[in-house]
């Protein structure tokens, strides 16, 4: 196992990442800026206000994407283990 190959990894376990938690990170922010233009608005400056909407449209985002997330992590996992099959040399 080479440098190359250990840094290739990286990337694609840190890429993994970012596209697993992208969907609820995105839907967070969005369901945030919502929130924050509509207590701008209303002059509404409860801090409360913000957390349950998020959470909602968190898990709303999670079981929407979670098919797509499952496919991608079981994606890397099969890179991971047929890289682990190369290096060993094992058949």
């Amino acid at each position: 196992m080479n440098e190359a190959m250990v840094i290739d990894l990286a990337r694609q376990a840190v890429t993994t990442i970012l596209l697993a938690a992208s969907p609820m990170m995105l839907s967070g922010l969005a369901t945030g800026l919502l929130i924050s233009i509509f207590q701008a608005a209303t002059q509404i400056n409860e801090q409360t206000m913000t957390f349950v909407p998020k959470i909602v449209a968190v898990l709303v985002a999670l079981i929407i994407a979670a098919p797509w997330i499952l496919n991608i992590v079981v994606e890397l996992a099969r890179e991971i283990f047929g890289t682990l099959i190369v290096i060993t040399g094992a058949q």
